[in-house]
């Protein structure tokens, strides 16, 4: 089971992006579309790269703006639309700092820890009506972290963790049977409370 589970996993995710891909055959006119195995994967890549040279220019992303403009105007997919690109902005943005810090914060009551992320800071009302700065908090479910929690916590209060993302996600979607190999090679221990710099 500990060799065929995770190989049996691996090929399933791998077959699933595969056949996600392949939709990009539709383009094709289908007495044009050619039985080659992973063509659609070949497609969709050189898709994303044309897209993305094309918008670099500046006949392209005037294109792109002219485009958003018109989709702006349509009631339903504007806001459809418009969600999912300040979505995508704030997660693929080298500028950003979505998810680039996990930390922990007490939640759901004190005493109790939780691995979140640092989504941003609260500007506007909410920052405005709070007693001291706050940052905007994602405290993902487990083992599916694609669901969670926000919520704003004071920026005293939460321990910066040295692990990254992609290791502290592992650690949430394997129910925490998985701990980071940087923390767990040396026998760091996180003390609530302390910083986990001078820990280490």
């Amino acid at each position: 089971m500990l060799v065929w589970l995770p190989l049996g996993a691996t090929l399933l995710v791998i077959r699933f992006v595969i056949n996600l891909l392949d939709i990009s055959l539709l383009l094709i006119p289908e007495s044009y579309r050619p039985e080659i195995p992973g063509l659609g994967v070949l497609l969709s890549v050189l898709l994303v790269l044309g897209t993305g040279a094309i918008a670099a220019n500046y006949i392209g992303s005037k294109l792109v703006v002219w485009t958003e403009a018109m989709l702006s105007r349509i009631p339903l997919v504007r806001t459809v639309y418009g969600g999912i690109k300040k979505l995508a902005e704030t997660i693929f943005s080298e500028k950003s700092v979505s998810f680039r810090q996990p930390i922990l914060i007490e939640y759901p009551r004190k005493g109790l820890w939780s691995v979140a992320f640092v989504t941003g800071d609260p500007i506007g009302e909410v920052q405005d009506k709070t007693a001291e700065h706050v940052l905007t908090c994602f405290v993902p479910t487990t083992p599916n972290p694609t669901s969670g929690f926000i919520v704003l916590v004071p920026d005293r209060d939460i321990i910066r963790l040295d692990m990254s993302v992609e290791a502290a996600m592992r650690l949430v979607i394997s129910l925490g049977v998985v701990t980071p190999e940087d923390v767990a090679r040396r026998g760091v221990r996180v003390v609530p409370g302390a910083d986990p710099a001078s820990e280490i």
